[in-house]
């Protein structure tokens, strides 16, 4: 192929025509695999190029068409030949593209831009995935686990995991032998790979089966003194949100917590000497963004960690999954002391309800005497009650006799 070189000599511009190898082919891949992305969940694109060049290639990101300025979005991140999309929005559907070039010194450049790809925004995942403790940031060294939605004993799921700098060939392992990637499983929940967290632990998350794929969910692994646990599921609006900044030794006195940069004006509780609690009560979409958390001084500060909200109304508290478990606990055994103090209360009540409904002079008690019966005056009748008294002929004829005197 013929490549056209510009240069410049003296101030004079030459036109030259070199014979090159055929430019490699630039192309848009999608992670995980497919057009079809979900609401809330997180997703990868990569500027894939088939190339033996050791030249150095800058790429740059078009959404709609290359000729249209970047939308300026917190939950889209370029890096390079990567760009990710936190918590998927209906906004986020459309056709995007990749363009590679690559600079010779200050004279020549070749430029390929890929074709685009039209991703369609869908409702709800097939079936969701699971990460426990519910956090998007892990400390390097915790250990957290994944779980695929095998409910059903015939049920058959892959769990895929996309790792930073991994290549296409994105390495697969099924929840029977989660060693691969250097997980283990679970000896409780036979569809669950435990990790610990490490440089290579971190990444994209799915799971695959024969019903389709899980939502994707994305897990940093964070090697500083300070992170940001927010819920790695969408919070339902309504319901409260448990944020939790938590320092690797110890705080460094007064914690300050920002959403998209701005400090958050909201009341915390300490938890422990490394835990610092901030509660969003009655969650709205409002709520949504990018938060972090920080000392007074701002010595440490935490990673933007994305709070997802979805319409809804919840009654919960969506936290980072230990809370959720005592607060279901609390209830239950509220439930449980109300039903035990109402159950002989309805009890009484009902023999109550009986016992005034069905009682006879029987039910008093024997000891009380029986009145004897009064018997009546006797009374003289009168002629009006004599003449009551008589038949019905007898009546007739006085009545005869009355009207017709001599008959």
């Amino acid at each position: 192929m013929n490549i056209i070189l510009i240069s410049s000599l003296l101030g004079v511009s030459l036109l030259k025509v070199v014979l090159a190898e055929e430019p490699p082919q630039v192309s848009v891949s999608v992670w995980p695999k497919g057009l079809n992305i979900y609401l809330d969940e997180s997703v990868l694109l990569r500027c894939s190029m088939e190339s033996n060049s050791s030249s150095v290639w800058t790429h740059r990101w078009f959404r709609h068409r290359p000729d249209s300025a970047p939308t300026l979005n917190p939950r889209h991140l370029v890096s390079g030949d990567s760009y990710s999309i936190t918590a998927v929005t209906r906004e986020d559907g459309g056709s995007y593209q990749c363009q590679a070039e690559r600079r010779e010194g200050n004279i020549s450049s070749v430029v390929i831009l890929s074709q685009p790809v039209v991703l369609r925004v869908l409702d709800v995942a097939p079936a969701s995935l699971t990460v426990t403790p519910s956090s998007r940031q892990m400390f390097r060294g915790e250990r957290f686990s994944v779980h695929c939605p095998g409910s059903h004993s015939n049920s058959s799921w892959t769990l895929r995991r996309l790792s930073p700098g991994q290549t296409e060939r994105s390495r697969a392992f099924h929840t029977d032998r989660c060693s691969p990637l250097g997980g283990a499983v679970s000896t409780d929940r036979p569809h669950t790979c435990v990790f610990t967290a490490g440089r290579e632990t971190g990444g994209l998350y799915w799971c695959e089966g024969a019903e389709g794929r899980s939502n994707a969910v994305s897990i940093s692994v964070s090697y500083g003194s300070v992170i940001l646990r927010t819920p790695a599921s969408p919070v339902f609006e309504g319901s409260a949100a448990s944020l939790l900044c938590q320092y690797r030794t110890g705080s460094y006195g007064k914690t300050i917590f920002f959403k998209d940069g701005v400090k958050v004006n909201k009341s915390t509780s300490s938890i422990s000497n490394t835990e610092i609690k901030m509660m969003i009560d009655n969650v709205t979409k409002e709520d949504e963004g990018f938060y972090k958390c920080s000392s007074d001084d701002r010595r440490v500060e935490s990673p933007e960690s994305w709070l997802s909200v979805t319409p809804g109304r919840g009654n919960g508290t969506s936290t980072d999954g230990r809370e959720a478990s005592t607060g279901s606990w609390i209830w239950i055994l509220v439930s449980c002391i109300l039903l035990l103090l109402l159950t002989p209360l309805s009890v009484w009540l009902i023999r109550h309800y009986r016992y005034q409904t069905f009682c006879t002079r029987s039910c008093w008690p024997s000891s009380k005497k029986r009145r004897p019966a009064v018997q009546l005056p006797a009374t003289k009748q009168d002629v009006t009650e004599v003449q009551w008294d008589l038949s019905w002929m007898e009546m007739s004829d006085l009545l005869d006799k009355h009207l017709y005197p001599g008959t």
